[in-house]
């Protein structure tokens, strides 16, 4: 089977083909043209017969006649004939032309066929022919044995003659075209075959080079060349071979370059990248989308307490998202919000032939923007609300005014005292945003010296005391003996912030409760630092409120509203931005109905 798989085995069988073909035509008309011009056995055997008449009758004419019958064997002879001549004993009567004689007589006839010669018979050896050659003697000659009749003495037979010649008939003549051309056909059949192997392996090497070189290519070996050994089409084969390597070693040149280019993007993007197939598996990431489905994968997403899914799989609450998008062949955007992290995700079908064979996801952290967007919307609205209050007072009471509600002096003094009020915790309220506005943007301008904190803590005392003794809350000044001293710190913008603190522990705090500042050395990073806590005995922080709490507006007591003296709700943002400008933290403990307490350390040397 293999024969006929190989180019090989084809071209042999397809020129042994051809020239068994030929051959066969060929010994067709070879057989018609012996049968037409080559004279059978039997035509032989007559034409010999008349011969041995003619013979034998011009022998009978010149009996005794020695030379003449000497020469009549001559003339036989040219023509691959013999005679020989018996007496009625059958004994040869030349004996010197029966000794030279190639083939004795008696290998043709026996002597009881002679004895039917004598009687008066002519008998020939046709039948031996027709008998297997290796069981007929002499089947190359064909004899005929005639009387010898006397002239002239009434008929009487004197002898006999033997009349032999070459066998020259048509199945002699086959015999040998049949063996030349098994010969013929045996030497072609050689020499076909090896002129087709020889050209076959000029035309199966080149070809088993080009297959080598081809196995090569595929295992990545792109330079890869085959030799050209020839101009013919195998030579055109091997050079458009040769500039298919080239070509494609370019390609993928090409298309490696734009592969690294493609993951250098992918890795140098802040964007998390991830490409699904049609099943949900994961394909591809970059390092971002990497973190995010270790970090997922450690997720329980069920409150059953299903396990979390494994990286390789999708998430869970990018499911819907992705089941909607192979389904509708269309680009789709949503919002994903995991735990305390919101998530932008751009999901579009990736397409194999028109059919989506999965997606490819790009997530953006936009927590920082959600948080911020909602910032904005909260700032609006209670900057809104800040400036509704005191704005509708001031319509209010100077509506009044110019109506002449008031009747008596001192009623008119009060709703002007009123409008003063709220005109004094508008501009507080400006003040602050504009104070908050520069902080967040860093063009706040600090003036930076050297502040001894003792003195300057004991002062602010001073300043909320008399305050304090109204409500009467009871206000401490707790410092060391030591003194304590900051290097780099601006003490109007830290008065701001103790005031701030203060203001808000003597409005949360109830009458008989009491109020302490607390001042000592401490560490930050390594480094020196003053530790500066603000502590009461208020109504406290609910835990859910903590974190919030340095942001702008925001209200612990949602319930609460503020009086005419009330804060604008911008302290704490700005007590923040204040102690980060100084390089320093701010923290914050509380427990509900116990107290609250502000801690804030700031170090000894801004660096």
């Amino acid at each position: 089977m293999f024969l006929f798989k190989s180019v090989v085995g084809k071209l042999w069988l397809t020129i042994i083909g051809l020239v068994a073909l030929v051959l066969l035509i060929l010994s067709m008309f070879l057989g018609q043209y012996i049968e037409a011009y080559f004279a059978k056995s039997q035509d032989q055997t007559e034409t010999l017969k008349r011969l041995s008449s003619r013979v034998t009758g011009e022998i009978v004419l010149h009996w005794g006649d020695k030379g003449y019958v000497q020469t009549v064997s001559e003339l036989l002879g040219a023509q691959d004939a013999r005679i020989v001549l018996l007496d009625t004993n059958l004994q040869p009567i030349y004996p010197e032309m029966a000794t030279g004689s190639p083939v004795p007589y008696s290998a043709f006839f026996q002597n009881s066929d002679l004895q039917q010669v004598l009687a008066g018979q002519t008998i020939d050896n046709q039948a031996q022919l027709k008998l297997s050659p290796r069981l007929r003697p002499n089947s190359e000659y064909l004899a005929v044995a005639a009387p010898l009749v006397a002239s002239g003495q009434n008929g009487k037979i004197i002898g006999v003659s033997v009349l032999y010649q070459t066998l020259q008939t048509l199945e002699s003549t086959q015999a040998y075209v049949k063996r030349l051309f098994a010969y013929v056909s045996g030497m072609g059949f050689l020499l076909t075959t090896f002129f087709a192997f020889f050209l076959s392996s000029r035309i199966t090497q080149p070809l088993l080079q080009l297959k080598k070189a081809a196995d090569l290519i595929t295992l990545g070996e792109y330079g890869t060349r085959v030799p050209i050994t020839s101009t013919d089409e195998i030579g055109e084969l091997a050079k458009t071979f040769n500039h298919m390597g080239e070509e494609l070693e370019e390609t993928i040149k090409a298309l490696n370059h734009e592969k690294e280019h493609l993951s250098s993007v992918l890795r140098s993007m802040t964007d998390a990248v991830i490409t699904f197939d049609a099943e949900g598996n994961v394909i591809l990431t970059n390092p971002q989308g990497d973190k995010i489905l270790r970090e997922w994968s450690t997720i329980v997403w069920e409150e059953d307490g299903v396990p979390p899914v494994q990286r390789h799989a999708i998430p869970e609450p990018m499911q819907p998202l992705f089941d909607a998008v192979v389904s509708k062949a269309a680009e789709m955007t949503s919002k994903l919000h995991v735990q305390n992290g919101v998530w932008s995700v751009v999901m579009a079908p990736l397409y194999s032939r028109d059919v989506v064979r999965g997606a490819v996801a790009v997530m953006r952290d936009v927590t920082e923007e959600y948080r911020l967007d909602r910032l904005r919307k909260d700032f609006v609205a209670n900057v809104s609300h800040e400036l509704r209050t005191p704005l509708s007072m001031l319509q209010g009471y100077s509506e009044a005014l110019l109506d002449d509600i008031a009747g008596t002096a001192e009623e008119r003094k009060e709703l002007a005292q009123v409008i003063h009020d709220e005109s004094l915790r508008m501009g507080r309220l400006v003040n602050d945003l504009l104070d908050l506005a520069r902080m967040e943007t860093g063009n706040l301008v600090l003036n930076f010296r050297e502040v001894e904190l003792t003195p300057f803590i004991r002062r602010v005392h001073r300043k909320f005391a008399a305050l304090a003794k109204e409500q009467g809350i009871s206000l401490k000044a707790e410092l060391p003996d030591e003194p304590l001293r900051l290097q780099q710190a601006d003490e109007d913008r830290l008065e701001q912030v103790l005031t701030n603190l203060l203001d808000n522990a003597l409005r949360h705090t109830p009458s008989g409760a009491s109020i302490v500042i607390k001042a000592d050395a401490a560490r930050l990073k390594d480094a020196d630092a003053v530790l500066i806590e603000v502590s009461d005995e208020g109504q406290g922080i609910p835990a859910g409120d903590l974190p919030f709490v340095f942001e702008r507006f925001y209200k612990a007591d949602k319930a609460r509203t503020r009086g005419a003296s009330g804060g604008t709700g911008l302290g704490l943002a700005i007590v923040k931005n204040i102690v980060e400008a100084h390089q320093g933290t701010v923290q914050v403990r509380s427990v509900v109905g116990q107290g609250t307490t502000f801690s804030i350390m700031l170090p000894c040397v801004r660096v």
